[in-house]
């Protein structure tokens, strides 16, 4: 059996591979490695989803880390990602545990694991937790399971609410007077992930009315994934006409990443709230720094770090790459297309909660609907249209083979455009003479094929993904 850890942790199919009996050998080699880093009494805090099971998951990791001597900070109850992450530098553990799946499918579950800086352990990191679960297995060394109740009464498993100390840091960041001076109808849809209640909680005391839907515990997600995208929020766009909002804001299962929508129930997908983010930071509040994106993330980033002649960054997929950026540079945002951002200031850790309130501040600061605001960037730094197709896989496919047949057969040619560059720093993406551009990668979280495409308009976004299947197809 091979657990192995992708760009944000472990995830896996519940009672198939993600079982009881494997969490403990992965919380075993976590044990293992922060005992290795030869921290005095060292700390871990561990958080968990909504998914089914995540609580007792995540109990049974503080019981073996307990069994090891290793105090673990456990939640009362479940909590978004970027608390736990905060409440790991907040708390000056030595590492942080999260029981989640974030935005997959209700059948799987899965374990981030959070280095001392209240961010994504680092590749390095994740690989030496690696090299121990391997070594424990081929030594056939079992777990140190200590019995619950013995974990609280000597104090080696500690509850805790993160969620103060977390609203505390937030509103540090965010301007919630400004945002409670605009009286904004916001809808929150927490699509029944553990972000359920905290942009509510952070509003409280504004002038702003806000909605929450799917905030109830369903393990399930009422059939969906809790992805923030277009297609599965009906329920957001109905409850913003029902309401009458000036807004809906959507976080995934574990609360790290965002999606928007405007008051006319238009998707406002993480590219534009990418761009909007950093061009009121700079013009608005004067910031400067190092702008990073992923590979797959609009090229509108890319136009506005030109304007405002700042340093731009892209990274492979996944966050804890930019948050290797931000943790060696002066970075100003950070952020990919999945909808996980963070700013200067803040955890290196996507937020959906935060970037929430960014855009209402965004938007109170402005006085106009939000699709005026999108209206206005489309014709500064657009236009650009963006569209992803996930290709299920059947077979596990060799991303080196992939990228490599890819480059072989790599056209002169794509729609009607010349092929300028072919860029292979995660996947292959071929970048077009009318600055469109065709990613092809696959998914580091899912098995799935990624295509990913951006262009001038929407028929040309088509004829790109066509040929982009077409080609992932001849595997």
């Amino acid at each position: 059996m091979t657990i192995k850890f992708g760009t944000d942790g472990w995830r896996a199919v519940i009672s198939d591979t993600f079982t009881f009996s494997n969490l403990r050998l992965v919380a075993q080699a976590i044990a293992d490695y922060v005992l290795e880093e030869g921290e005095n009494h060292p700390e871990v805090v561990i958080g968990f989803d909504t998914r089914f099971l995540s609580d007792r998951y995540a109990a049974e990791a503080a019981r073996v880390l307990a069994g090891n001597g290793i105090v673990a900070h456990l939640t009362r109850a479940d909590a978004p990602t970027p608390a736990i992450s905060y409440a790991v530098l907040h708390k000056e553990a030595s590492a942080g545990v999260m029981i989640t799946a974030s935005h997959n499918a209700p059948r799987y579950n899965g374990l981030k694991l959070k280095a001392s800086f209240g961010g994504a352990a680092l590749p390095e990191q994740a690989e030496h937790v690696e090299a121990y679960l391997t070594r424990n297995q081929e030594r056939a060394r079992w777990p140190n399971v200590m019995d619950y109740e013995t974990a609280i009464d000597q104090n080696l498993i500690r509850r805790f609410d993160p969620a103060w100390a977390y609203y505390e840091h937030l509103g540090g960041l965010i301007d919630l007077d400004l945002i409670s001076r605009s009286e904004l109808r916001v809808v929150a849809d927490a699509m029944y992930g553990s972000g359920r209640k905290c942009i509510a909680d952070m509003l409280a005391r504004t002038r702003c009315r806000v909605v929450e839907i799917r905030g109830d515990m369903n393990p399930g997600f009422g059939g969906i994934h809790p992805e923030p995208v277009a297609h599965y929020l009906s329920a957001l766009a109905a409850a913003i006409q029902a309401h009458h909002a000036d807004i809906g804001l959507a976080t995934d299962g574990d609360g790290d990443r965002l999606g928007a929508m405007d008051d006319l129930g238009n998707f406002v997908d993480p590219h534009h709230i990418f761009s909007l983010a950093l061009q009121y930071l700079v013009e608005e509040r004067g910031w400067r720094g190092t702008v990073v994106k992923s590979i797959s993330t609009t090229r509108m980033v890319d136009r506005l770090a030109s304007r405002y002649e700042l340093p731009l960054v892209e990274t492979p997929v996944g966050f804890n790459h930019i948050a290797d950026q931000i943790l060696n540079d002066d970075v100003l945002i950070g952020g990919e297309e999945s909808g996980g951002i963070s700013i200067r200031g803040h955890i290196p850790e996507g937020d959906g909660v935060l970037m929430g309130l960014l855009l209402l501040e965004i938007l109170a600061n402005a006085g106009c609907p939000l699709h005026e605001l999108v209206e206005a960037l489309q014709s500064k730094v657009g236009p650009a249209h963006y569209a992803r197709r996930d290709i299920p896989l059947r077979t596990p496919i060799s991303k080196g083979k992939m990228v490599q047949r890819l480059l072989d057969e790599a056209p002169d040619t794509m729609a009607g455009e010349t092929v300028t560059d072919v860029d292979t720093l995660d996947g292959v993406k071929y970048l077009l003479s009318d600055d469109s551009w065709l990613l092809i990668r696959p998914s580091g979280t899912e098995p799935v094929l990624r295509v990913y495409a951006e262009a001038r308009d929407r028929e040309m976004v088509d004829a790109l993904l066509a040929y982009g299947e077409q080609a992932a197809g001849k595997r």
